[in-house]
C-alpha cells in the first residue's frame, strides 16, 4: 500500500496519540477513503516503522495497611508445622490464604476465631465456601461468621480474585 507524505504523518501522528490497530484501521477509510484489511493495517505500521503504545495498565487502589496491621505479621500456616504460629485468640477473627490451593477448589486457607478455634476453609468451582472446623461440632458466633465473611472477601480481593 503506497501512501502519500500526508497520509504517512496522519497515520505517525495518530500512532503516537495511543491509536489502535483498528482505529487506524478505520481512520484511514473514513479520512483518506483507504480501505484496509486489518492485516493490512498492521503492515503498513510496521512498514512505517512505528509501533503502537501498549495501553497503560489501570491504575489500583492498594487498601489502607493500617486495617489490617497483625496479619502481616502472621506466618502461613500452609506451610508444614506451622498451624501452632496463628495468632492467639484475641476477639478477632484472622483469615489466612494457603500458598498452595487444596484439591478441588479455585482458593482455600485457614482461619481462626476469636475465641481460639481454627479451622480451615476453601472455595470450590461452584462458589460455594466451606469452613471445616479442627474442632468436631463446633459452630463459631454469628458475629464471627459475618467477621471472617468480611474478612475474606478482603483477603480474596487482594489476590484479585
Amino acid at each position: 500500500m503506497k501512501l502519500d507524505d500526508n497520509q504517512r504523518q496522519a497515520v505517525s501522528k495518530w500512532i503516537s496519540e495511543g491509536a489502535k490497530l483498528s482505529e487506524i484501521q478505520n481512520r484511514l477509510a473514513s479520512e483518506f477513503g483507504i480501505k484496509l484489511t486489518y492485516m493490512e493495517a498492521r503492515f503498513l505500521v510496521d512498514d512505517l516503522k512505528l509501533t503502537p503504545k501498549d495501553p497503560e495498565p489501570p491504575k489500583v487502589v492498594e487498601p489502607v495497611a493500617a486495617a489490617k496491621p497483625a496479619a502481616a505479621a502472621i506466618p502461613n500456616p500452609a506451610l508444614p508445622g506451622t498451624e501452632a504460629a496463628l495468632p492467639p485468640a484475641g476477639g478477632k477473627v484472622v483469615v489466612i490464604v494457603d500458598q498452595i490451593t487444596k484439591p478441588g477448589a479455585i482458593i482455600s486457607g485457614k482461619v481462626n476465631f476469636s475465641d481460639g478455634q481454627i479451622a480451615d476453609w476453601y472455595l470450590d468451582q461452584t462458589g460455594r465456601l466451606g469452613v471445616v472446623p479442627k474442632q468436631t461440632g463446633y459452630k463459631p458466633s454469628a458475629a464471627d461468621v459475618q467477621e471472617f465473611q468480611l474478612a475474606l472477601q478482603q483477603e480474596v480481593a487482594k489476590l484479585g480474585y
